[in-house]
């Protein structure tokens, strides 16, 4: 059995999901998607154990060797985002059936479950294959599953959104394929570690530049850096609240991870940042998204849309931190991917209670909830000060760290930028809390209730794992730390 854990972490969920079509009652649908989230999660556990302790895990399926045959392969990559995908998924699950039942007709429960279940399968394979074109398919089932979750918003503007994101996600997965396809015409195969070492021997050839040109700018695209995240807000602002909860959390990070992938073990360090100059203008992307995403946020009325300007300039610290290309850079940018996933996650299913409780998140609409919803204001607000970098959060480790990386690269202006960056968050967070604290609630909506201990359990498990990550920090350091050497070739 642990000998499968890895190709179970897959199986698992995808052959869940069309077994929920099966169950025709709402709760049990959910009951049956949690209990397989929950699998994974404790699954994900034991294989970051099994990695940290004996190192990567290979899978052979079939038993083909490769490079004929899929393998799967597990470092300390890999595992970790593996946690961070399963532990929001399952999380942020067990809101799901309190929040669609007033986000969704009856009718579309069990398609909601099922897509879920199909869209977390889709991130675990792109992140479990050592297989380029598996990463492909798999990067369809998670995209196109992602584009009917959001379509399930009740707003209209939902389906413009899901419309808007299938554009922009098709052509990042053709401009992928491209990729792949110019990369197996000049090796032969598509074997990540078989690839990385066949490159070697043509990588001066136009071809493998069109290649890893056309990978980083579809990967760009999945990821929503700056300019080429016109998709996100909408998608994020207009998706049922538990869609949205776990889009921000998950989809960005497995971009991430596969720009890392691709950069450091296929192409390699030298090819990618000695030869090509990604260096400068990753950073420069990077902090123009940070600016212009934060300044958006300030002036939008839509919390979600807020919060969804945030996580673009939050993909603008990750893609800094790459870009520095040094193991502590590359560390804070890990660090990050995992706090993020906790902010985030904590943020929008907070944004799920309120929406739950009075039907809206615009900014007009909040205020006085710091009386009357106080609990999950206190969640929105200790949240909004991770994402600021206040100390005893996951947020200021993650700029810590950042900042450490800058400076050891001796990029002072880089350094300085970044912390007004992070003031700017304390503009558009201040709005949040100066209206739901300091203005008396609206005509007629004096009697709002908290929200329902089935949201207030995940988020404040979450709000709290903000806290705990901010001040114990060996998991998410050690882990870190372990797959930035082990990228960078370095033996611990």
């Amino acid at each position: 059995m642990l000998a499968h854990l890895s190709i179970l972490q897959v199986v698992v969920p995808l052959m869940a999901a069309p077994l929920c079509l099966f169950l025709n009652r709402s709760k049990l649908v959910w009951l049956f998607a949690l209990l397989v989230c929950a699998f994974t999660f404790v699954n994900s556990i034991f294989l970051l154990q099994q990695v940290m302790s004996s190192g990567t895990i290979i899978y052979q399926l079939g038993g083909w060797d490769a490079p004929w045959g899929i393998e799967y392969r597990i470092d300390e990559l890999n595992a970790l985002l593996l946690l961070i995908i399963s532990a929001v998924g399952t999380i942020v699950l067990f809101a799901a059936h309190t929040s669609i039942q007033k986000e969704l007709p009856e009718s579309r429960h069990t398609l909601f479950y099922s897509l879920y279940l199909l869209s977390i399968t889709g991130m675990f394979g792109i992140v479990s294959t050592g297989d380029v074109f598996n990463v492909f398919v798999f990067l369809e089932i998670s995209s196109l599953s992602g584009y009917a979750l959001i379509a399930l918003g009740k707003d209209r503007r939902a389906l413009w959104a899901a419309y808007q994101y299938l554009i922009m996600g098709t052509i990042g997965a053709t401009f992928i394929l491209i990729g792949i396809g110019l990369l197996y015409q000049m090796t032969g195969t598509l074997n990540m570690a078989d690839l990385a070492n066949r490159l070697a021997e043509v990588n001066q050839t136009r071809t493998v530049f069109a290649a890893f040109t056309f990978l980083i700018v579809g990967i760009c695209l999945k990821l929503a850096l700056f300019p080429l995240h016109l998709w996100l807000p909408n998608a994020y602002a207009y998706a049922p609240s538990i869609v949205t909860a776990f889009l921000a959390a998950t989809a960005t990070k497995v971009a991430v991870y596969l720009l890392i992938r691709f950069t450091y073990t296929v192409f390699g360090i030298e090819f990618s940042f000695s030869i090509l100059p990604l260096q400068n203008l990753f950073i420069i992307l990077g902090l123009v998204g940070i600016f212009a995403a934060s300044t958006a946020a300030i002036y939008k009325t839509n919390v979600k849309h807020i919060f969804a300007y945030s996580s673009i300039a939050q993909v603008g610290y990750m893609i800094i931190g790459y870009a520095i290309n040094t193991t502590t850079g590359l560390m804070a940018t890990l660090l990050h991917l995992f706090n993020h996933a906790l902010m985030k996650s904590a943020l929008f299913l907070a944004l799920g209670a309120v929406m739950y409780r009075i039907g809206s998140v615009q900014l007009s609409q909040f205020q006085g909830l710091g009386r009357q919803m106080p609990l999950t204001m206190a969640a929105i607000v200790i949240g909004g000060l991770s994402l600021i970098g206040v100390p005893l959060t996951v947020g200021f480790i993650s700029k810590w760290y950042l900042l450490l990386a800058v400076i050891e690269a001796g990029m002072w202006p880089v350094a300085v930028l970044l912390l007004l960056g992070s003031l700017l968050a304390v503009l558009y967070v201040w709005r949040i809390v100066e209206t739901a604290y300091f203005k008396p609630p609206l005509p007629g909506r004096e009697a709002v209730q908290e929200a329902p201990w089935t949201f207030l359990a995940p988020i404040w498990i979450l709000v709290l794992a903000n806290i705990y990550f901010g001040i114990d920090t060996r998991l998410s350091v050690q882990v870190a730390q372990a797959a930035s050497q082990s990228l960078f070739g370095i033996n611990p």
